[in-house]
């Protein structure tokens, strides 16, 4: 089904015409007649409340037109993705490579020519586009921003917003020479590349950008290796009545423990703590992973047990009163 086809036939049921849909919308009615038309792709879902404002004033059902246009962009982009890859418009590289560090820029450009399908330099593209991208939906619903880029631009806000609204739905492989000259030439001050990491970094107009500095990076991190840190393992670090004596050795132990959906809390790791130290979770025949449990003579059993005592001790010192029954 296509979202241009409902909205139509919608619009004519309720006798209403375009300009009352742009109105409604926030758009210029040129916008809305180039969607209708087919010369504008629909806007992608979620990127703006487009769709929410045309919905409601369309008296559909609640996310109808979303789900439609949803669907729609999944079987283009199928399409799209069959294709075979081509190097970006000769326009594109030139901007590109002239926004380029200056002292890279030959090393890009040979990088560009070489490749036949324009690896490096879709790379490159799709992170300027995704930087400028998030500042002009982040700044859509600013009044203030969208008057002065539409001045700047010599356009009114109105029709600076369907500019945007249509910037947004654009993608690498659709971008345009407007959008380049709109928004990646202005907003894109420079940019370098890291040949051998792939590193990024970009300098934004301040005048045009609420930050100056964007640096992408690509690291290496071990499958063991754990992505965060719990919450609930800061919080047992910080207290100190739970792991002032904790060893180097348990904090790895501890930091390494994975789960699922549920989130361990400070007490969950206070427990695990004195199950590593506790002798009879461990056979002789296996090393002890700490070094509390290395030796199991007499002597060390026995301090380690007082050492179990004395941390009891001072949980239950520390530990909140439970609220008084009214």
């Amino acid at each position: 089904m296509d979202v241009r086809l409902v909205i139509k036939q919608r619009l004519e049921e309720l006798g209403l015409e375009q300009r009352d849909l742009a109105a409604a919308a926030r758009v210029t009615e040129s916008y809305i007649s180039q969607l209708l038309a087919r010369k504008k792709a629909p806007p992608a879902v979620g990127r703006t409340g487009l769709y929410e404002r045309m919905n409601v004033f369309l008296k559909l059902p609640e996310g109808r037109l979303s789900a439609i246009a949803a669907a729609q962009r999944r079987e283009e982009l199928k399409q799209k993705l069959a294709d075979q890859p081509s190097a970006l418009f000769k326009e594109l590289r030139q901007l590109v490579i002239r926004k380029c560090k200056t002292e890279k820029q030959t090393a890009v450009r040979d990088i560009f020519e070489k490749q036949s399908f324009g690896e490096l330099e879709r790379l490159v593209t799709q992170k300027l586009l995704d930087v400028t991208k998030k500042i002009a939906k982040a700044e859509l619903n600013n009044q203030a921003w969208l008057s002065a880029v539409a001045k700047w631009q010599g356009r009114s806000p109105e029709k600076m917003r369907a500019a945007i609204l249509e910037f947004l739905d654009t993608d690498v492989f659709n971008i345009s020479p407007d959008h380049c000259q709109t928004f990646l030439d202005p907003m894109i001050e420079s940019w370098d590349i890291n040949l051998k990491t792939l590193a990024m970094e970009i300098v934004l107009n301040r005048r045009l950008a609420p930050i100056e500095f964007i640096k992408f990076q690509f690291s290496e991190v071990r499958s063991d290796q754990s992505p965060e840190e719990e919450p609930g393992f800061r919080a047992f670090l910080h207290n100190p009545a739970m792991s002032s004596d904790i060893t180097e050795p348990e904090t790895h132990i501890l930091k390494s423990l994975k789960f699922g959906n549920s989130r361990p809390n400070s007490l969950f790791y206070y427990r695990a703590l004195q199950s590593l130290r506790d002798p009879l979770h461990f056979t002789e025949a296996i090393s002890c992973p700490t070094n509390r449990l290395r030796n199991s003579s007499k002597a060390d059993k026995q301090l380690q047990l007082d050492s179990r005592k004395n941390a009891i001790h001072r949980w239950a010192k520390h530990k909140p009163n439970p609220p008084k029954k009214k």
